[in-house]
């Protein structure tokens, strides 16, 4: 009886796959009924499920770690080891005492019975004594089981300035990944992408820059790309990695089944086929997230608010915030001070010779003195070149709301020496929000859609007034 009650069952179904809730024994849940609780020393947990059919599987659950915090040192996150079967699959970095969901491939499964195994890792902060996993389930999603089993096993940097090999327990750590298909040239074929969101990146782009250009000091990259028949299969030699430099290399690395093997190797999250040996940690993701075409990257963070608090929270244990935050210098002040907004973009036919123009955007405020705040802070090279849907922010003093906006104004600006005289068009903006006190995302207050046309002779319009 008493191993019976150490074990919980989730079946999962041919077809719905996904929410049956995963019951635990009260005799592992310290804090609640339904949570699995690992501990610093203790022994490690396990649970079972059987799967009806062979596919790839994920696990979800609402994750804290009491006494953790990312912006603190030495209590940055606790690290949960996850074997399936005896088979280390996957690590998860827990970076808040703050209950937040999570979820991360399993690899494939045969149909039958399975157990999951969870323990206490090793690069885990001082601080943390112990995970709670709650609501715990198993799900095999059949309408993502092609993109799952393409997945790239992301192998954690061991190299570097800080010479670690658990340094992504608390720099740089893998938050949420996505994917996305488009048809290939063969046809039936299609092409498959898979992109991480970083908490941030110790080389490449600054800062200020990220926050300017991108809208967020999260670093987002795409890591791999893989062509696959009609029937969800690798074409040989079509795997490609965004290498260091940003170069698109071919794979010539090693697989687990079908998921590539690769290691983050740069300061900016570029990777290796090539592992390091005897590399401890590693990240299976769920990638079953996908993002609508029309809307920017940062929408799979809106999706996922506790990224923008990790996000906000290793900048201030790194000592990258301005204190005080002041909007008239480049540096980086508190991210609750920015308005966080996404625009829709295109740049028209070059009229001469010279550099491209970019657009930022620029806000006006109700009260004090008449002033245009800039996302790009008049640095040539911070406004938005590229089209499409972008993101960007936009430093205000602290304290500001969306109700305290008289406008936000599309500015022209060329990127570099002369000016090619383009015209650039925004058409929407898709949203706009501050971040509340705990760093989440507040409720979008400044959307917009139309058609302003920005030019050398008339180079800044406004697009939004309450």
């Amino acid at each position: 009886m008493r191993s019976r009650a150490r074990r919980a069952v989730l079946a999962l179904t041919g077809a719905a796959l996904a929410s049956a809730p995963l019951t635990v024994s009260p005799a592992h849940a310290a804090t609640a009924p339904g949570t699995v609780n690992v501990h610093r020393g203790g022994p490690a947990r396990s649970l079972s499920f059987t799967a009806r059919r062979d596919g790839e599987a994920v696990i979800g659950f609402t994750a804290s770690a009491p006494g953790v915090s990312w912006d603190r040192k030495g209590a940055e996150a606790a690290v949960v080891s996850i074997a399936v079967d005896g088979r280390h699959v996957t690590d998860l970095v827990v970076p808040s005492s703050d209950p937040t969901p999570r979820s991360l491939g399993l690899g494939r499964v045969r149909h039958g019975r399975h157990k999951v195994t969870l323990r206490f890792a090793r690069g885990s902060a001082s601080a943390a004594r112990r995970v709670a996993l709650a609501r715990t389930r198993v799900r095999m999603p059949a309408a993502d089981q092609v993109a799952l089993r393409h997945a790239p096993v992301v192998i954690g940097r061991t190299e570097g300035p800080l010479n670690d090999p658990y340094q992504n327990a608390t720099t740089d750590t893998p938050l949420i990944a996505w994917h996305e298909t488009r048809p290939a040239a063969t046809p039936g074929h299609r092409v498959v992408e898979y992109s991480v969101v970083w908490s941030n990146e110790d080389g490449g782009t600054d800062s200020p820059a990220l926050m300017a250009r991108w809208g967020r000091t999260t670093d987002i990259e795409w890591i791999y790309r893989v062509e696959v028949d009609a029937k969800g299969r690798r074409v040989d030699g079509t795997g490609v990695y965004q290498a260091p430099a940003h170069q698109t290399l071919k794979f010539t690395g090693r697989y687990e089944g079908d998921h590539p093997l690769l290691q983050t190797c740069t300061q900016n999250n570029n990777m290796c086929d090539v592992i390091a040996k005897d590399a401890p940690l590693r990240f299976l993701p769920d990638v079953t997230a996908t993002r609508p075409a029309e809307r920017a990257r940062e929408v799979v963070m809106d999706r996922e608010p506790w990224t923008y608090r990790v996000m906000a929270q290793e900048m201030v244990r790194e000592g990258k915030i301005e204190k005080p935050s002041d909007p008239a210098t480049p540096a980086v002040g508190d991210q609750r001070a920015y308005l966080f907004a996404e625009f829709a973009k295109t740049t028209g036919i070059p009229t001469g010779t010279g550099s491209a123009p970019g657009v930022a955007l620029g806000v006006r405020l109700k009260s004090g003195p008449s002033r245009l705040y800039r996302s790009d802070h008049d640095q040539p090279t911070w406004s938005i070149e590229r089209d499409g849907a972008v993101a960007g922010t936009v430093e205000l003093p602290e304290g500001t709301a969306v109700s305290d906006i008289a406008s936000v104004e599309a500015l022209r600006r060329p990127v570099g020496l002369g000016d090619n005289g383009a015209p650039a068009t925004v058409t929407s903006i898709n949203r706009g929000f501050f971040l509340d006190a705990a760093y989440r995302p507040r409720p979008s207050g400044v959307t917009w859609s139309g058609s302003v046309t920005v030019t050398r002779e008339r180079p800044s319009a406004v697009l939004w007034r309450p």
